[in-house]
């Protein structure tokens, strides 16, 4: 089934989780919940902490109430709350924390007009942009980790030229710790889906950069369009490509900027492709993606590809086996008036491998272990072993004429 197909994609989010009845009425609300418990086994945490010890838990809990107005008018929304390390990207980081993410909160518009069928949504929404996002839930996501483009950090480098014209005071200043290429987190904007027969397309107008999102109460937003489509070859084979394009750099950034430039002559830019594949108790999927990162002083600006293959074999009704394969390449960059070029980052390979159970219809148990490969960190300190209990709570539900 395709992914941003529109009806379909609504009925996956919303009303898969009313009663039969409900999903027969004109209206009605639902409330799903489920509720993730997390240890892991890792060394990355002493990377900013040297005392911290190697094993952590956390939990995620996720809340997805939607609202069904009419046939036409629906509400939805998705709030993410999770403590710290929980992903295998905090483990870099020693804190403990609570954080709360409103990852999608909006209404929206459905109806058809001859063959095609037509959604506008309006308020938080996930990127328009790479296919991951929509499996952003533990029960949905067969291993425990993300795909790299939407879990690492890229970091193009400080332009030395910042010092020519500022004070390495005012430099110092910028908060500065890199992009996630794209991100699971909400982005405030409208986007137009449209689906006809095999084809299914999308656009997406949001504030602020998948790699930098901010809020509306942000100084650093500017708009940007996401657009893309996919078509389903035959039934359980879907290819699919998306493209992002706009200024991504925070306001503070503008001390690197060269006099008579503003931000908006720095966009980023992402490109991928992805396709989707399921027959029997197979399921494979991927994605390749391309960012750009224009830069202030920059001759070559960075650059980065990230690719991910994953694999899915439910073994029996109750056990499933899952791997994924990813890699990251870092093109070279070259500041201005600098003729040779290097590297900005290390590249990275992570191959990550899953059991999955399910005792009853209500749990899943997930038993992973990720391999990272990357020049900085030789050896076994940055590899993984975690292990999570999701548990799905029964809807809450009601409708009504």
């Amino acid at each position: 089934m395709p992914i941003y197909r529109g009806l379909a994609a609504i009925s996956m989010l919303i009303l898969a989780s009313l009663p039969s009845a409900a999903q027969e009425a004109e209206a009605g609300i639902a409330a799903p919940i489920s509720i993730t418990g997390g240890a892991l086994y890792s060394h990355r945490m002493q990377g900013d902490n040297p005392a911290a010890g190697p094993i952590d838990g956390a939990f995620h809990a996720s809340f997805s109430p939607s609202l069904r107005l009419s046939a036409h008018w629906f509400a939805y929304a998705s709030i993410q709350v999770f403590s710290t390390p929980f992903y295998y990207y905090d483990a870099f980081q020693a804190e403990h924390k609570v954080e709360v993410h409103p990852i999608q909160a909006f209404v929206g518009y459905t109806t058809t007009y001859k063959s095609a069928t037509i959604l506008v949504k309006a308020g938080q929404l996930a990127t328009a942009f790479g296919s991951f996002p929509l499996h952003y839930d533990d029960a949905d996501n067969p291993l425990l980790d993300q795909p790299l483009s939407y879990a690492t950090y890229v970091k193009p480098p400080v332009p030395s030229i910042c010092n020519s014209w500022n004070p390495p005071s005012a430099c110092q200043q910028v908060n500065y710790y890199g992009y996630t290429p794209v991100t699971l987190y909400g982005l405030p904007g409208v986007e137009v889906d449209v689906s006809v027969h095999n084809l299914d397309t999308r656009l997406q107008i949001t504030s602020s950069s998948p790699a930098n999102p901010q809020n509306l109460l942000s100084g650093s937003q500017y708009g940007q369009w996401t657009a893309g489509g996919g078509y389903t070859l035959i039934q359980g084979l879907r290819v699919g490509s998306s493209v992002f394009h706009g200024p991504y750099l925070d306001r503070d950034s503008g001390v690197w900027l060269p006099p008579g430039k503003t931000l908006t002559a720095f966009p980023a830019t992402g490109a991928g492709m992805d396709a989707q594949w399921a027959r029997g108790r197979w399921n494979m999927s991927g994605e390749w993606q391309w960012f750009h990162f224009d830069c202030p002083g920059f001759r070559i600006s960075p650059s980065t590809a990230i690719g991910y293959a994953e694999l899915k074999a439910v073994l029996t009704p109750r056990f499933y086996a899952a791997l994924r394969i990813a890699d990251q390449h870092n093109g070279r960059v070259a500041q201005a008036g600098q003729s040779i070029s290097e590297g900005f980052q290390t590249n990275l390979q992570s191959y990550e491998f899953a059991l999955g159970f399910r005792p009853t219809r209500w749990e899943l148990w997930k038993l992973g272990y990720e391999w990272v490969r990357t020049s900085d960190a030789p050896g076994t300190r940055d590899n993984v072993l975690g292990v999570q209990l999701v548990t799905t709570l029964p809807t809450l539900s009601r409708s009504w004429r």
